[in-house]
């Protein structure tokens, strides 16, 4: 009989993932709490016009994930991003992709903390600190018993967050006036022109990101090639609708100057009797913050998993459970992460702006090296449902290049000099690690990609 307890590759994942799941694990983590908040911001950048630029968000994640969906339809890519980073810009920028990786991702604090505060809205006295470790410890124990039974608790709670904007849609929709709604006669539509559109489209792509998770996933699909871009694809045209039409009710109950920069909790008091806003907070918010703390969980040992393996970390925390299949020692290494910034009081908001611009520039290279593909992979190219021409491809390249650039633009503006030197440091430092292991002799970089 075969010794499953030395089970410690990618390879040895299980393989149980649908297109079901992975729309529940996509959707999931792209309606995070962001929803709650970042509509007041849109409306006070564009007026009742937020829904179109949720609609033009939803076109720059497409964009911006191009070269993720491209890639997924001809390879399964059993390290995510790390082994993309390593096909097309070589071992050293894998393993340097390997620190930033884990510091990109460093935001679970923030769904545990977020968690605790809507908690202690609805039940006041407890201590906002132990509900946000527990609320953590929780999903991270389930996370432990394996992918087949966190799918499962995933789609759950995504059905019931879903249910709970369906309802704000519904009760909200009598309340709209439609036949002044796109009017700018009080100067509340267009507020600040296409400029202010297109600015608010900008800024709120970061609440339609959160697909590209799913190529982490990919080692535990069942069929990755076909599910993960259709995936990809289905997930933000949902969530972009979704959005449009709570953004349309948020920007169109309440007059614009009360609803500007505010959360949705103002219209769904308005909206919904106290037992509905209760269910809503619970289902919607609370649970959207759950979603995408699981999902994270789910999705972020699996790259790192494959830069053990090919000895950047320490081999050992790839152990897989014999039975679940669950990269346990990781699982301890990133609750740790999680627990120990919640328990110091450390600043998780000011850490996650940080390294924001290091996965920019990230994306950016994945994107533009992607012009590989097709000489890299040409049979598999050839196969892809995405096949196009060359200069197509190119021409696609070229703007969702464009896009990842007006992201990062975005984002450095918002950031003092400090925080941007910090960030080239991230990157001075990932390099120089990654160089100094490689001499070590420690690094064998193997195939972590399957032809399928």
């Amino acid at each position: 009989m075969a010794d499953t307890t030395q089970l410690g590759s990618t390879k040895d994942l299980k393989k149980v993932l649908t297109y079901r799941d992975l729309m529940g694990i996509s959707i999931g983590n792209i309606v995070g709490a962001g929803i709650m908040t970042m509509v007041g911001i849109g409306i006070a950048m564009t007026g009742r016009s937020v829904n179109i630029a949720f609609v033009l968000s939803a076109l720059f994640t497409i964009f911006r994930m191009l070269p993720i969906m491209l890639l997924a339809s001809c390879i399964r890519l059993r390290g995510g991003p790390y082994t993309q980073m390593g096909l097309f810009a070589g071992s050293t920028f894998a393993g340097a992709y390997s620190i930033i990786f884990v510091l990109i991702n460093w935001y679970m604090p923030i769904y545990a903390i977020s968690f605790a505060e809507y908690f202690l809205d609805l039940v006041p006295g407890y201590n906002a600190k132990v509900v946000a470790i527990v609320v953590a410890t929780i999903f991270f124990v389930l996370n432990f018993f394996g992918v087949d039974l966190m799918r499962k608790i995933q789609n759950l709670l995504v059905l019931v967050l879903l249910v709970c904007l369906g309802l704000f849609a519904v009760y909200g929709a009598p309340h709209i006036d439609l036949t002044t709604y796109f009017s700018n006669a009080d100067g509340y539509f267009m507020t600040n022109g296409v400029a202010g559109v297109l600015s608010a489209g900008a800024y709120l792509a970061f609440a339609c990101g959160g697909a590209q998770v799913l190529i982490n996933m990919s080692a535990e699909c069942k069929n990755p090639i076909r599910d993960i871009p259709a995936a990809i694809v289905s997930s933000v045209a949902v969530v972009a609708v979704l959005y449009a039409v709570i953004s349309t009710i948020a920007a169109g109950v309440l007059p614009v100057p009360e609803v500007a920069n505010k959360t949705l909790g103002l219209v769904a008091k308005e909206i919904f009797n106290p037992y509905i806003y209760v269910f809503f907070v619970v289902g919607g918010a609370m649970f959207a913050l759950a979603t995408s703390l699981n999902s994270t969980i789910m999705s972020i040992t699996k790259p790192i998993m494959q830069a053990c393996e090919d000895g950047w970390f320490p081999k050992t925390l790839t152990t897989l459970h014999p039975k679940y299949r669950t990269p346990w020692k990781l699982l301890i290494f990133f609750y740790l992460i999680t627990v120990i910034p919640i328990l110091i009081n450390m600043d998780i908001n000011q850490i996650s702006s940080v390294v924001l611009i290091v996965g920019y520039v990230e994306t950016l290279i994945n994107t533009v090296l992607l012009y590989k593909l097709p000489k890299r992979f040409p049979e598999q190219w050839k196969k892809s449902p995405y096949h196009m021409p060359y200069w197509m491809l190119i021409v696609l390249l070229c703007i969702a290049s464009a896009v990842v650039v007006i992201q990062f633009l975005f984002v450095a503006s918002t950031v003092t000099p400090t925080l941007l030197a910090f960030n080239i440091g991230v990157v001075v430092l990932a390099f120089v690690y990654a160089w100094l292991r490689y001499k070590t002799g420690k690094v064998h970089v193997t195939i972590s990609y399957d032809l399928e």
